[in-house]
């Protein structure tokens, strides 16, 4: 993002971080917000949280890693049955997105938003040969939120010992099935600035109140 903190980048006048957790907060199915930030940035979190009066939101340190954030952020909840995880850089978290996935974590325990692949995902050895054309349809691209029984996630980070790339993963290690229930095609991930300037197109048309 050429040295901008992506979550405090501006979409339609409101940083992006402020998206999602604007939903949550006026979300009467999420009673507690955990805003797991750098160091730096817990000031302006924190400034961010009085102009926005976010009521439910508590804030923490994050650590080195993403998997470290986490397991901070959960050391902060009390008394909850599901614990909702969600990046902060997908702005366009939805009620259904929320409300589909505590439905299906209440019948299994675990569960992922996701979207079935479209491409043909090749295998390539280490040289960018093709070495398998993997089977389109059992593939789906992972999102969040991803939503956990409390103690299934809890125990799944604090015995974790090896690096994941999201939560689902540490999950499964712990020989838990985790299911998927469908995403937003919107529900995207702002990593780069082309990212961010599809957020902006995506902005204009939002129906969501600000």
């Amino acid at each position: 993002m050429g040295g901008v903190n992506k979550l405090f980048a501006s979409l339609r006048a409101k940083p992006l971080l402020a998206w999602s957790v604007d939903a949550c907060q006026r979300c009467d199915l999420v009673g507690q917000i955990i805003l797991v930030l750098n160091d730096k940035d817990l000031a302006r979190g924190q400034r961010l949280k009085k102009e926005r009066n976010w009521s439910k939101v508590g804030l923490c340190p994050g650590g080195p890693r993403r998997q470290d954030s986490v397991r901070e952020g959960l050391r902060q909840l009390r008394h909850c049955d599901w614990v909702m995880i969600h990046d902060g850089a997908r702005p366009f978290l939805t009620r259904d997105l929320i409300e589909d996935g505590l439905k299906t974590v209440d019948e299994f325990g675990a569960t992922v938003a996701a979207l079935p692949i479209k491409d043909t995902i090749k295998l390539a050895s280490s040289r960018n040969l093709i070495r398998e054309t993997l089977q389109r349809d059992r593939l789906w691209a992972t999102q969040t939120p991803q939503i956990f029984n409390f103690d299934i996630i809890t125990r799944a980070y604090e015995s974790l010992t090896t690096e994941v790339t999201d939560d689902a993963a540490a999950v499964e290690r712990l020989g838990y099935k985790v299911h998927l229930y469908l995403g937003d095609h919107r529900n995207m991930k702002v990593t780069t600035p082309e990212d961010l300037a599809l957020a902006r197109v995506i902005a204009r048309k939002w129906k969501q109140k600000d």
